[in-house]
């Protein structure tokens, strides 16, 4: 199992992430390159903006860009907020075939698993704007904005209504709430969770949101907003997940990754209980920030390899393949076909 190491406060970072850091008794530690690092708890802070990761390795890889557009399915590896998506087209090659400047944070399409069609949406691209792209291109196709400063998850029920979490609060609101557009436009409908901080969200069949973080003391919580209600509920889990990860509909099952042990869980719910029923190992992963789940495959946007992984699923394993291309702090994953 793998911890975020924490240092005593030194150092100047932004002034959020050091004044909330050393105020909460938690460590600062600046990283290479030109990233700087401070732990609230056990939210990662990366240049003073909190993330869903665990931890990171701040050192990126570089390759080439071997254009092939002849592919009809496309996976993006969406790194830090407001730097871009890497785009590729596996199996065909797990070479980069081109990106996305100003894209950042996680991703989501219209599909509850498997290849989206013909668009994705990229939570964080700057602060408060979450982005439609096409696919494959760079297209903006629609933005949507909040007036909140630090989104973290976004999910599309197969009615199309999207939803975002919030990870940490501002003047708005608190955090943990998660807020959901109906059709994907218009005006959010804002919802409090029991959640003190929102890292993951997915939907079911049935249309019901779950979403995972932490309580008020940092530990792991999983909660629903059933369909049709205003009140989210906390899911008790029958094991303890240690830190909060990617929430998705599998095709079978409710599956939640852990980033400390790079295990998704497979849970079947029943009222407030959701029972354990598997346990996929994933081997080689550092830190999948954010997982994206297709038929046969689990695709990681791995922020402590500081690149990606491809696994069969649910057989885990050894990856299958690891891309080659622009990496910059991966926060997030999703795939679709043009």
């Amino acid at each position: 199992m793998k911890t975020p190491g924490l240092l005593k406060c030194a150092g100047a970072v932004v002034a959020l992430a050091i004044v909330s850091a050393c105020g909460s008794g938690s460590a600062v530690a600046p990283s290479a390159a030109t990233l700087h690092t401070a732990y609230v708890g056990k939210t990662l802070f990366v240049n003073g903006r909190p993330t869903t990761a665990a931890h990171l390795n701040p050192l990126p890889r570089y390759a080439g860009l071997v254009p092939d557009r002849k592919s009809k399915k496309y996976e993006y590896i969406i790194n830090d907020y407001g730097s871009y998506a890497s785009m590729f087209n596996y199996p065909a090659s797990t070479q980069m075939v081109g990106q996305i400047n100003g894209a950042g944070g996680q991703g989501c399409t219209n599909v509850l698993y498997g290849y989206g069609k013909k668009i994705i949406w990229n939570a964080g691209r700057t602060n408060d704007v979450i982005t439609e792209y096409k696919v494959p291109s760079n297209q903006v196709i629609k933005t949507l904005s909040l007036p909140y400063t630090f989104t973290s998850s976004c999910a599309m029920n197969t009615s199309g209504d999207i939803a975002i979490g919030i990870l940490l609060s501002n003047s708005y609101g608190p955090a943990g709430q998660v807020v959901i557009f109906k059709n994907a436009t218009g005006t959010p409908t804002v919802y409090n969770t029991p959640l003190a901080r929102e890292y993951f969200d997915g939907y079911d069949p049935s249309g019901n949101l779950f979403a995972d973080g932490f309580d008020l003391d940092y530990n792991f919580a999983l909660v629903e907003l059933p369909k049709g209600s205003t009140k989210a509920v906390t899911i008790k889990t029958s094991n303890s997940p240690e830190f909060p990860g990617s929430v998705q509909w599998d095709g079978t099952y409710l599956s939640v990754f852990d980033q400390l042990t790079s295990e998704t869980y497979q849970y079947t719910v029943s009222g407030t209980t959701a029972t354990l029923k598997n346990t996929v190992q994933f081997n080689g992963a550092a830190d999948c920030a954010q997982t994206w789940i297709v038929k046969g495959l689990l695709y990681c946007g791995d922020a402590g390899n500081d690149g990606a992984e491809v696994y069969n699923y649910p057989a885990g394993g050894s990856p299958l393949a690891t891309f080659s291309g622009n990496f910059d702090f991966p926060l997030g994953v999703t795939a679709a076909k043009k």
